[in-house]
């Protein structure tokens, strides 16, 4: 089991964005129908949720061939591409590398077209602003995420963004939190990461050293050796609680 490692009062909080901060799983199914509609091929995957599952499918594939260093971050969304749409369009279609970047670029308007934030995302980091520094990592680019905070309206909430494509390792490696670190330049147990993955995010949290919380927005519960919240307005008060969050058994 792993343990929270260190002492001494926290001093800023990392978050993860993707269904964290960011209503993720929504945009995706919104942005995803409307795309496959506008391209003629809904009909094509059945339903909008089987089409998402392939996607989902496809994505933790050739994302794995990118944290195994076998191919750069633009070629693995090409194959994607290429392996998503590649039996449903005319021979050739999205063959080339320009072709599956205007086809990515059209799904990303549409995927764009339904971005929020959560509803206590905003009121979490009001609440958290004065008490803590605030910073961001991510397994994806620094463009996207960048470009996706300003949308949102919060970048200016964040002092730094670390991400795996540019590091060249992700979560849960501990050399990307770890790096984090080093760009605020605080000791990993002095700070905090807050995601929506209980091992790629918390636990691999924790197991470089910095005090990881679990939020759990499904309720899915269990993993009693993670810290967990349901929500972000539980956050505050569990940050003020202790430095090695001694919470009650209501936030596991």
């Amino acid at each position: 089991m792993p343990q929270q490692q260190g002492s001494g009062a926290i001093k800023a909080i990392v978050w993860d964005i993707d269904d964290t901060l960011f209503d993720y799983a929504t945009a995706d199914t919104a942005g995803m129908r409307a795309h496959l509609t506008a391209e003629g091929l809904l009909g094509a995957f059945g339903t909008v949720e089987q089409a998402l599952a392939r996607w989902k499918e496809l994505t933790r594939a050739h994302w794995a061939r990118f944290e195994a260093g076998e191919t750069d971050w633009e070629s693995q969304r090409r194959d994607r591409v290429r392996a998503f749409v590649g039996g449903f369009m005319a021979d050739g279609a999205v063959a080339d590398d320009a072709a599956a970047d205007a086809w990515f670029t059209r799904y990303l308007g549409h995927y764009e077209a339904a971005w929020s934030l959560f509803p206590d995302t905003v009121p979490a980091l009001d609440t958290l602003a004065a008490g803590y520094r605030h910073a961001v990592l991510s397994n994806s680019s620094q463009r996207n995420q960048d470009r996706k905070l300003r949308v949102l309206g919060v970048r200016d909430r964040f002092e730094a963004l670390v991400c795996a494509a540019e590091l060249g390792v992700a979560k849960p490696d501990a050399a990307a939190f770890h790096a984090v670190c080093a760009e605020l330049d605080l000791p990993p147990h002095e700070v905090a990461y807050v995601g929506d993955q209980p091992d790629t995010d918390a636990r691999g949290a924790v197991e470089a050293g910095l005090a990881g919380i679990w939020l759990d927005r499904a309720g899915i519960g269990g993993r009693p050796e993670l810290v967990r919240i349901t929500g972000l307005a539980q956050l505050p008060p569990l940050l003020a609680r202790d430095t090695r969050f001694g919470a009650p058994e209501t936030f596991r």
